[in-house]
């Protein structure tokens, strides 16, 4: 699996790059990450990669030319183009499962008022939301989808029972809650929080009947 990602601020990726199970699968050629910057995909010399909106407005919106030249030259086949928008489709498991499936993703990550409107028709396989609220960019979605798509890649996470501990039938997973030592913690003021008796049973069948009553079940 490949990402591509497009910015203008590619020194934020740098130290998540870094992080244990993202470059470990880096490591094992399980996964590519390719971050670019679009200023060097700009003719002019002051790389300008944004411009006034036609009809007047605040801010500024970032140019279709070199996100287009982007694109030419980093496709691939079974690539998917995705662009990051508060009015695209909501991302969910099920995106991630079909975004796994591919052999490389290009995530255009916008900046200031947003992208010209052209990319999104002409260029975007999928325009998506990560939720119902505004950022200054689509840098964090793009880790979201780089971090969610990677764990369904076998081997990144490690063993694979570490994939398919939560896994349902139909692709999904369950998100169930989860307790560590101590079994008693006591806070300042005399409180006491405890682990439920049922994980400190041994019992398993009790065990999984807690965890698929207490769980959510996040479909596919």
């Amino acid at each position: 699996m490949k990402f591509q990602v497009l910015t203008i601020f590619p020194e934020m990726f740098n130290s998540y790059l870094n992080e244990t199970f993202i470059s470990k699968g880096i490591k094992k050629g399980l996964i590519e990450i390719k971050i670019h910057n679009l200023r060097d995909y700009t003719d002019d010399p002051h790389k300008t990669v944004d411009d006034r909106p036609f009809g007047g407005g605040l801010g500024m919106v970032m140019k279709i030319d070199p996100i287009y030249k982007a694109i030419n030259n980093l496709k691939q086949e079974n690539t998917k183009i995705i662009v990051f928008s508060p009015r695209g489709e909501k991302y969910n498991q099920q995106k991630c499962t079909e975004y796994s499936k591919c052999d490389s993703l290009i995530l255009v990550s916008g900046r200031y008022e947003g992208i010209d409107e052209r990319v999104l028709e002409h260029l975007a396989d999928d325009v998506i939301s990560i939720g119902d609220y505004d950022l200054m960019g689509g840098e964090l979605p793009s880790l979201i989808v780089i971090e969610s798509v990677s764990r369904l890649i076998p081997g990144v996470l490690g063993k694979e029972c570490f994939l398919k501990e939560r896994m349902t039938e139909n692709g999904g997973f369950i998100e169930y809650p989860q307790y560590t030592r101590p079994e008693v913690f006591k806070t300042k003021d005399g409180k006491e929080w405890g682990v439920p008796e049922v994980l400190l049973s041994g019992n398993h069948k009790e065990i999984e009947k807690w965890r698929e009553k207490r769980g959510k079940v996040i479909e596919k």
